[in-house]
């Protein structure tokens, strides 16, 4: 097995510079004295809200709590994904108040509590990029601001059929994860 220092930084080259993320390569010398390119794209942490709702506070009947999700259409895949809310975590805020924020700002309920399930390095072969899971209950009714660019509808799943929703196509990794983190804890 190689360690750290069996690795040496010859170059870190940065190809492109957009507003949401960088793309380059680092240039490695290996263990065994070659060198090669590694590419990457360094994104800001995200973070994903597994979002508890009252019945109550829909006002729905017998259905028991559910799960908010939201669906849009993802125009890098050309397809419409039900996913849990997400976003950018910017800069000074931690997970739990950037899923408040963001819970609020897609879907206009407001938590009372959150708690982070785990923060995790995403697709480590490509990308430079964490990811915080936040579950979040208490919801109240808020004030809901999409960014310019967001054109999503709320939805709502009971919580006993949040996964078998959430596995069905199209399907995507960071609504899976967090609903199976959420699961194990016992929340789901």
């Amino acid at each position: 097995m190689t360690d750290i220092d069996d690795w040496e930084l010859v170059a870190e080259v940065t190809e492109y510079d957009t507003p949401w993320y960088e793309g380059g390569y680092d240039r490695l010398r290996q263990p065994d004295g070659s060198e090669k390119r590694y590419y990457w794209a360094d994104l800001p942490p995200a973070v994903v809200v597994v979002a508890r709702i009252d019945a109550d506070v829909l006002e729905a009947d017998g259905d028991g709590d559910r799960l908010l999700f939201v669906e849009q259409y993802r125009p890098t895949i050309r397809e419409t994904h039900l996913e849990l809310p997400a976003g950018i975590v910017e800069d000074g805020e931690s997970y739990t108040t950037a899923a408040a924020r963001e819970l609020e700002e897609e879907t206009g309920f407001r938590p009372s509590s959150t708690a982070l399930l785990q923060e995790y390095a995403v697709a480590t072969g490509v990308l430079r990029h964490d990811r915080g899971v936040v579950y979040a209950e208490g919801l109240e009714p808020g004030e809901r601001e999409l960014d310019n660019n967001e054109f999503l509808e709320v939805r709502t799943v009971p919580v006993a059929e949040a996964l078998e929703r959430a596995r069905e196509q199209p399907a995507n990794d960071s609504t899976l994860t967090a609903l199976l983190l959420a699961k194990e804890e016992g929340l789901l």
